[in-house]
């Protein structure tokens, strides 16, 4: 079995301990990932620091140099690194391909932006007073992985903070931790001092104390949970720390009767079930105009039938892979029992698919519910995964107040 370090002051430091990487389509343990030790985590931290003094001084021009040449590297290794994020996350092969490039175009952007970071010249309030407002670099920051687009989402974080003059120290996701360990990797290939880009795996708790606790960490980005940015607005207080948050969404997709409906229907079906609904600002709550409900509803249940699921490295590409876990899957159910036990209707799915391929995975079958309240769990907490209830308006100001009717937010898609 293949073990895994974390990346410390530009050298591989072996923890203590280990947690395996599952592969969600067969159940088959992929690798292993040593967990760091609280002297590598303060280690990692220093030598942020102490890098961040010779980073922060070079040219930008120097820095944006080198983010090329890491998107270079991270080009060159996309085949290589896709299929290892499919086969640890369950997204089709040739999409976790277009995710690694994607990240190769993010830093190529950064290295772009990072060289013309301006300042501002306020008008004065005093005839002898001028006021210059310069951008400096913040210093150390701390950038944590979500286990959907783990390199992606990491990439958004790690190239601006570089761009900008920042460190950073990348705490993957337990789930999905092979391909951001690999994507840290090829950028310190591209050449960056020693200190500049760290990657900690580990214990949540042991991390986030030594983080939240150390003054010279300034900055803190997660894409993750609701609940989990609540804990990070409480943990950053003692050292007012700055928080870059993106948290759970519970998107909207409404359609008028005046609408494409063929489009609609179309992008309905893949922004529900694309990447097997993890995404955060997957659609899983429908709103339609009553005069098209019902043929709404029954080309929309046609559709997701029509939906492959299958193993990501399957040719031609599934439509939908496993879910993350199992975890995932027994969510799934929960929601699905919620609905059904206030009366809701499951048109297709619903369930666990059948088949031998599919008894060791984390497969769920794409779902549509219908008649729905508005306090059902499905309508009302992000499901994460591949189910989407439907449910009908009569006026524009139903359509905005269902819509409204979350504690989520983020996305909204109207047609």
């Amino acid at each position: 079995m293949q073990y895994y370090h974390s990346f410390i002051n530009g050298k591989w430091e072996e923890g203590e301990g280990f947690f395996e990487v599952i592969n969600p389509s067969n159940g088959e343990v992929i690798a292993a990932v040593t967990k760091v030790k609280l002297y590598q985590m303060k280690d990692a931290i220093n030598s942020a620091h102490a890098a961040f003094k010779i980073w922060s001084k070079k040219l930008a021009i120097e820095r944006s140099r080198l983010l090329f040449k890491a998107a270079e590297k991270v080009r060159e290794r996309a085949a290589e690194m896709g299929k290892l994020l499919a086969k640890e996350q369950g997204k089709a092969v040739k999409d976790a391909e277009r995710e690694i490039l994607g990240a190769a175009d993010c830093l190529e952007y950064y290295a772009c932006l990072g060289v013309n970071i301006l300042g501002e010249v306020p008008p004065p309030n005093a005839s002898n007073l001028r006021s210059i407002a310069i951008r400096q670099p913040i210093g150390v920051v701390f950038a944590v992985a979500a286990w959907n687009y783990p390199v992606s989402l990491i990439s958004w974080k790690v190239a601006p903070a570089l761009a900008a003059g920042c460190t950073v120290i990348v705490k993957p996701s337990r789930e999905t931790p092979l391909s951001t360990i690999e994507f840290v990797r090829a950028c310190n290939e591209a050449g960056l001092p020693s200190g500049v880009l760290n990657v900690v795996n580990g214990e949540n708790a042991l991390i986030s104390n030594e983080i939240f606790s150390n003054p010279l960490v300034k900055l803190v980005a997660l894409t993750g949970s609701t609940e989990t940015g609540k804990e990070f607005i409480k943990a950053s207080a003692y050292t007012v720390k700055r928080l870059m948050l993106e948290l759970g969404g519970h998107s909207p997709f409404i359609v008028f009767a005046d609408a494409d409906l063929d489009r609609a229907l179309k992008d309905g079906v893949k922004r529900a079930f694309r990447n097997t609904g993890q995404i955060c600002n997957s659609v899983n709550r429908i709103f339609v105009e009553k005069s098209v409900y019902d043929q709404f509803v029954k080309n929309f249940v046609e559709g997701t039938k029509k939906l492959r699921i299958g193993d990501p490295f399957e040719e031609p590409a599934p439509d939908c892979g496993p879910m993350v876990n199992q975890a995932g899957v027994k969510r799934m159910e929960e929601f699905i029992q919620d609905a059904l036990s206030h009366g809701a209707r499951i048109e297709c799915g619903g369930k666990r698919p059948e088949g031998l391929k599919f008894n060791q995975g984390c497969y769920f079958e794409p779902t549509v519910v219908t008649n729905v309240t508005p306090t059902m769990k499905i309508m009302m907490d992000e499901p994460f995964g591949p189910i989407v209830a439907i449910d009908s308006f009569s006026s524009a100001e139903e359509a905005v107040i269902k819509a409204n009717n979350t504690r989520y937010g983020l996305v909204a898609y109207v047609y």
